[in-house]
This record gives C-alpha cells, sequence and structure tokens, in this order.
C-alpha cells in the first residue's frame, strides 16, 4: 500500500511542477491573440483614415475616422500621424502640404499627391510575466492612397454634414 500512496505524491508533484508553465503558455496564446487584433486593429484603422483622405483633406476628419475605427484601443486623435506626399518624392515628408489646388490653372493639385495615414499603438501584454520579459511593444498600422479628389470650395470639407 505504500507504493501506491508514494506514486500518488509523485504524480502530484510533478503536476505542481508542470501547472505554472502551462498556464503561462496558455495565457501567453491568449496574449499573442491580443496581439495579432490590436494590430489587425491600427491597420484597419490607418485603412480607413487613409480612404477618407483621398477624398476629405481635413487632417481633423482624417484622425477622428481613424481613432474611431480603433475605439477599442482608446488610441487618441493627436497620435495618429496624416501626411500628403508627391507621388514622385515619397520619401520627402509632407511634400505636398498647402498643395490644394486654386482658381488658376498653374496651381499644383493634391490630386498628384498620396495621402499617408500611420496609426501608432503601445502594445502591453496582459500577463504581468510576459509583460515584464516583453516590455510595450510598439505597433504602427499604415497606408497610404492616391488623392482621388481636391476637396475645395463649399462643398468641403466633405466629413460635415
Amino acid at each position: 500500500m505504500s507504493t501506491t500512496r508514494d506514486r500518488r505524491g509523485q504524480s502530484l508533484v510533478e503536476f505542481a511542477l508542470i501547472l505554472p508553465i502551462f498556464v503561462l503558455l496558455l495565457v501567453g496564446i491568449f496574449d499573442l491573440g491580443r496581439g495579432v487584433y490590436a494590430f489587425n486593429t491600427i491597420s484597419q484603422a490607418a485603412r480607413e483614415g487613409a480612404r477618407l483622405a483621398i477624398v476629405d483633406q481635413t487632417i481633423a476628419h482624417i484622425r477622428d475616422e481613424a481613432a474611431k475605427t480603433a475605439v477599442q484601443l482608446d488610441v487618441d486623435p493627436a497620435d495618429i500621424q496624416v501626411e500628403f506626399r508627391d507621388r514622385e518624392a515619397l520619401d520627402t515628408p509632407n511634400s505636398c502640404t498647402g498643395a490644394v489646388a486654386g482658381d488658376d490653372n498653374n496651381a499644383p493639385s493634391i490630386v498628384r499627391c498620396m495621402a499617408i495615414v500611420t496609426v501608432p499603438y503601445d502594445f502591453q501584454a496582459a500577463t504581468p510575466v510576459l509583460g515584464g520579459i516583453l516590455g510595450t511593444i510598439q505597433m504602427e498600422g499604415r497606408s497610404q492612397f492616391k488623392v482621388d479628389f481636391n476637396c475645395e470650395g463649399p462643398e468641403c470639407p466633405l466629413g460635415e454634414s
């Protein structure tokens, strides 16, 4: 009878050693899922902001649209970057700022620009152990589209109703 009791005690000790590792692995899988969800959400937010930017170049509307799409992550609209770059010089930041066409035909047109929206997010693991190991992971959703419409005149900004 003593060998049966010893085996039950051995199983209990082995279970106690494996349980924390198993729980950490399980919670790590949940954190990985949260990370994938956060990345997809900010990517979608950047895409929605850039889609609005191709017809409405009002920075506040673009930021609000992107923040509204990422409302579950509590993204601050002030952190969202919106810029317009010339398609010929995509490496030059804000190379199309103020390029809204005027009445004369020689004015530069924002239609020749790319609207680029960047949504940053700092991901923190929910598990204290993983959070301490990984720290804060900086994610960034970015999208760019070619501007299709000069937003000017009484119909602009298009975002107002």
